[in-house]
């Protein structure tokens, strides 16, 4: 087969915020954006972002500024600057301690929803800044205590470190890498169902975790052999995704079957089959779903059925 490159952006890439790393240690110009009305702030409530418009299909990001913004910092929660939007500064502020967020803002500001119940649908750099929040603030309240000594941490760097107050040891937010495949073999692919889907006929990529001293590739050839029994050969890069749910980054890859005979790990999965082209494109008339369409399994899926 050859080389399936990305048709478009995976949803919850291509942030428009600048970074702008270099800012982070400069306490006085933080110290001004902190108290600029200008400054846009992304309020996190118990892992749940701020949006509106979904009833309407329509989904959009609510930034807060001015007054309404000192009301949700005075609710103590951790804060980080995630960078510039043009020339405002943009920090995340996690808001959990409040039982109720919604008496805080005005009903047309929308509501806390699970980032992946919103169905962006398509690429909208709104939804990378939402997670890149989510991603942050989740780290944050996972990390108040140091991971050596159990001591107190303190932030740094607007929140993008944490130091020991005892230790001094420094801890900086967790990626942990993940490979997502699509196993291929002629014109007919392998998807599994596993026993963490919440939807009983859906059929995905395999996927897993990298371990300490492996190769993406070797953890691809890994993962699927452990999970299916099928031994892979070439193993191509197709792209990446953010998915903050808790704090992983998604390496998406298309792997070639060099056998066909399947045998399931029945603690990861309950069934997997091969499907043709054909199936997944009428994958209800043949009674089984496809991953949600924000996730980069979609996207390979979708990409692999286009490449003939």
């Amino acid at each position: 087969m050859s080389l399936i490159l990305a048709s478009r952006p995976n949803v919850y890439s291509s942030s428009p915020l600048d970074r702008i790393a270099s800012r982070r240690e400069d306490v006085a110009w933080i110290e001004q954006q902190l108290g600029s009305p200008d400054t846009l702030w992304v309020p996190v409530w118990r892992n749940r972002n701020l949006v509106r418009g979904t009833e309407a299909g329509t989904p959009e990001a609510v930034y807060i500024a001015g007054e309404m913004a000192e009301t949700l910092r005075m609710q103590g929660g951790p804060w980080a600057f995630l960078g510039l939007l043009e020339s405002r500064a943009v920090f995340a502020v996690d808001i959990s301690t409040a039982e109720d967020p919604l008496p805080l803002l005005p009903p047309e500001y929308g509501q806390f929803v699970d980032l992946r119940s919103v169905g962006w649908g398509v690429p909208n750099p709104e939804a990378a800044v939402l997670a890149h929040a989510r991603g942050l603030m989740h780290w944050r309240a996972r990390h108040r205590f140091c991971g050596v000594c159990g001591a107190v941490c303190e932030a740094k760097s607007s929140g993008h470190m944490v130091q020991c107050t005892a230790c001094e040891s420094q801890h900086f937010p967790r990626t942990d890498p993940a490979v997502i495949m699509l196993v291929h073999r002629g014109d007919r692919a392998l998807l599994g169902h596993s026993t963490r889907f919440p939807r009983a006929t859906m059929y995905s990529t395999l996927a897993g975790f990298v371990e300490p001293g492996e190769t993406l590739e070797e953890a691809v050839r890994r993962e699927v052999l452990e999970e299916s029994g099928i031994t892979i050969g070439e193993v191509d890069y197709h792209s990446s995704q953010p998915w903050p749910f808790p704090g992983n980054i998604m390496l998406g890859f298309y792997a070639e079957a060099l056998t066909e005979e399947i045998t399931i790990d029945p603690v990861e999965l309950k069934d997997a089959r091969w499907f043709t082209r054909h199936e997944m494109r009428n994958c209800e008339q043949f009674g089984f779903q496809l991953p949600r369409a924000d996730s980069i399994a979609r996207r390979l899926i979708e990409d692999w059925i286009d490449a003939v």
